[in-house]
Parts: structure tokens; sequence; C-alpha cells
């Protein structure tokens, strides 16, 4: 078959790994089991237009809390825990924890106030996000169907709480494409201290098309490694060994039109071509006022890890890049832990993880308030499960996993600002009328003008979906 060129595709590879480095990004390649065997089936073309129908946002960012942050310490008020705090909780039957270790009901140690034009409720622990409730969609009715943090993380990402599957961004990028060719169409921002439960699997595209990945920045100084050769004097033999490759690429695409994987390869190492000039602009946070630093908290070393990654998002958004997920906290364990996940004391736990979390996520809401950008973006703020009402074992003072009622935030994009929909029990223990993680994965795609039940991929023999076979718009929250 390269007859014409004298040696084979891999011999040239391995004559110019080196020089390759410049131009085939290593975020923007799966690793090759990942790529291996994906083959798209004509069954799977998406046979109405998209959007399906007007959509109220364009483009989107969820911000991904690790761990399980508490309901009941932030957005949900319980003054019967109040009334009740050290007491055995009644009424409930069988305790469910995840550990086992029942303790008793344990009031927020957050002082909670009505705040805004909207009075609603929040506590003490977010006061920068608790000045932008009347931006804010809370869903407070929430359930998961997992209280393990990597199928549950899964879950919120997929719909799915088993490896495999594509998640939102991949679902979006698939179905809505990019408004941008020289960025990706999905970008992941993770936590500088870590990658989260099951890593890469949470950005992944599953049986989708391997171009729909996330592409995951890097977090220390050069958010794309290896964008640019070590020694410029090579970038001319760069060019001219990149257009041969794309020769042979394309004679190979065109033997075997079925391989997505190449396909996602061919498209990887163009766009990477084309990173090199869109992507230092893009990132290029050297160039905002001192007044927006501030504003996202990069003048404090607590916040500005993350801070400089939601800045960095509110840039790419707004270049065209369709889908950007931020991840707050990594690995699970360690001692301090680096997520919300708050076993041992709800009070270190989370007042450390919203100290560096509060002031950037705050400055990005007003940020792309500010810039006339959140009338058409959706802003989702979403985590594994709550926690528990009461502590996890006798005289302790942290609480447990709790997947059967936790609360999200959302704003932007077609949503009633500061409105509340839904609502756990007394306690926060249960919830009467649960929303599920379908149903929340039907409504943004219903804001992006996607019906959730017409975008559908065939992969073994079954028409797969988001939502798999449930879910409902929360039409309630919708403006």
């Amino acid at each position: 078959m390269y007859d014409d060129f004298g040696f084979s595709r891999r011999e040239l590879l391995l004559r110019t790994a080196g020089g390759l480095g410049g131009i085939a990004l290593a975020c923007l390649l799966a690793e090759d089991k990942a790529l291996a065997g994906q083959i798209e089936n004509p069954k799977s073309k998406i046979e109405s237009p998209l959007p399906h129908f007007a959509p109220r946002a364009k483009r989107v960012v969820q911000i991904f809390c690790m761990g399980g942050v508490s309901h009941i310490d932030t957005f949900d008020y319980k003054p019967e825990l109040e009334k009740h705090d050290g007491k055995a909780m009644t009424g409930k039957g069988k305790v469910d924890t995840f550990f086992g270790q029942p303790g008793n009901l344990m009031k927020s140690p957050f002082a909670f106030r009505r705040r805004g034009r909207s009075g609603l409720w929040a506590s003490d622990l977010l006061p920068n996000l608790a000045e932008c409730v009347d931006d804010m969609t809370f869903i407070r009715s929430m359930v998961s169907k997992s209280a393990n943090h990597t199928p549950a993380t899964f879950f919120m990402n997929t719909g799915f709480t088993m490896n495999g599957f594509p998640c939102l961004g991949a679902w979006l990028s698939y179905g809505l494409g990019t408004e941008n060719e020289d960025l990706p169409a999905f970008v992941v921002l993770p936590d500088s201290r870590g990658v989260p439960a099951g890593g890469s699997i949470n950005w992944t595209s599953g049986f989708l098309p391997a171009t729909h990945q996330g592409v995951a920045f890097g977090t220390g100084k050069e958010p794309i490694p290896d964008l640019f050769p070590a020694d410029p004097a090579v970038q001319a033999h760069l060019r001219e060994a990149s257009g041969f490759v794309g020769r042979m690429n394309r004679a190979y695409a065109a033997e075997d039109p079925g391989d997505s994987a190449l396909e996602a390869r061919i498209r990887a190492y163009e766009l990477a071509a084309k990173m090199q000039v869109s992507i230092p602009e893009a990132v290029s946070i050297d160039t905002e006022s001192e007044a927006t630093k501030r504003l996202y908290g990069l003048d404090n070393p607590a916040s500005a890890p993350f801070g400089r990654n939601c800045l960095m998002a509110r840039r790419l958004l707004e270049r065209g890049v369709r889908f950007v997920q931020l991840c707050h906290g990594g690995a699970f364990g360690g001692n301090p832990r680096i997520n919300w996940d708050a076993h041992e004391d709800i009070v270190d736990n989370h007042t450390r993880q919203a100290g560096t979390m509060d002031r950037p996520v705050a400055g990005l809401l007003r940020d792309l308030k500010a810039r006339g950008l959140l009338e058409d973006t959706l802003v989702l703020c979403t985590t594994e499960f709550g926690r528990t009402p009461i502590t996890q074992g006798l005289n302790a003072k942290g609480r447990d996993h709790h997947p059967h009622a936790f609360t999200v935030w959302m704003a932007g994009g077609g949503l009633k600002p500061g409105y509340a929909y839904g609502n756990s029990d007394e306690i926060g223990y249960s919830v009467d009328n649960p929303t599920t993680v379908y149903d929340f994965h039907a409504t943004v795609l219903h804001l992006l003008g996607i019906d959730h039940k017409r975008l559908t991929f065939y992969h073994n023999g079954i028409q797969r979906r988001l939502t798999d076979v449930h879910g409902s718009v929360v039409g309630d929250v919708i403006a």
C-alpha cells in the first residue's frame, strides 16, 4: 500500500517520533485501547437536524465537585436539625449509610441566612456564592443510584454507573459540534491537586466516535504539553512531516472509511496544528486585568489554582468551545482529603474546599453576566451525592455518603433565576418527589435545544442515549 512512499506508516512514525511531538498532542489522543475498534454504524447518524428546537443556551460550563458536597450545610436549610441536634434519628425505618456507622443527628455548624431579593437560603460556608443566589437555580430533590464514589461520579457524568458510556460533554460534541474549528468542542480542566475517581473515563466518548472525547488540559505552566518543539529550528521539518503523514493517513482512511479511530487521529493531528496558534492566545490569562484576576481569587494562594481554571474556562467559552468541565477536587483518601468527602470533620473539610472554589466560581458567574455571556451560557454545579444528616459514628464530627437527597444548582441560559425547585424532608434525609440524574440530563439537553429521546447512537443493537430509557424535563426550572 505504501510503495509510493517507500516505507510503512509505522516505520515513518518511528523515524519521526521526536518531531511529531510538536503536533501530536498527547492530550488529544486517547489511549490506543480506548480508540481501538470504534466503528461508527450507519444507523448512528443523527436523523433529525439539531438543534431540535430553538435553544436557550449555546454552551455549557460544568463545575463538578468531587467527593459529595453536603446539601444541608450549603443551600438546603433544615431548622429541624437545630431542634434535634444530638438526638437519634427516628421515623425513617432502617438507617442507610455507606459505611454502616450511623450516629446521631447533627445540625449544620454553618449559619444560614436568606439572601438577595429572592430570599433563598444559603449558609456562610460559601459567602461569595451566597451573594449570587438571585442568578442561580437550585434543584433540592436530587437522588443518585450509588453511594460509592466512582460509580456515582460516572452516573452524574454519563447517566450510567458503569464505565464505557459517553459523558454529557461528548454527547453535546456529537450532537452540536463545535463553534470554533481551531479549538476542541469539549475541554476538561482537572484540579491541580489530582484527577477524579475513574480518571479520564469521566470525559470519555465511550462508544461515540473518538473525536468527541474530552480534551484534558494540563495543570502546570503549559496547559497543552508538547505543543511546540523544544528546538524551534525544526519547525519547518515538522510542517513537512505533518503534510506527509496527512497524505498517508488519507490514503489509509480511503481504504477503510469505517475506522473512526483513525479519523479521530487524523482530526487530532489537524487540530493540533491549528492549536499551535489558537491555544496560546486562548489560555493566556496574563492579558487579563488585575481587577479580573482578583475577581477570580488569583490574589489568594488557596483559591488561585482553581481561579485560574475558572478564568481559563471563560476565555475558552467566549472563543467557541461548546462544553468546559471544571473538576474541583481530586483523588480520594489521604489526610487531609483534597475533595468534599467529609467523613472525619465536616467543618474542617468543607471549609478548606470552600476556600478554594467559592470566590472563583462566584467570579465566573459575575464575569459571564457582566460580559453578556450568561444569557446563553448554561452553568452547572454538580456533585456525586449529598451527606447524611447524622454523624458517621457516635460522638463524631463528619458525615457519610448520602445518595437519597442532595442539591445541585444551575445558572444562565433559559433558567428561572433566584428559584429553588423540589425539597428534601425536614432533616434532609429523603425526597418525596425525586429528581433523577436522568431528569437533570434531559433538562440540560432541552435548554440546548435537544430532545433527549432523539439524540441517539446505535451501539450493540441498541439506540443508546444519554438518559438511557428514562428522564423527564424539569419544566418548572425553565423560564
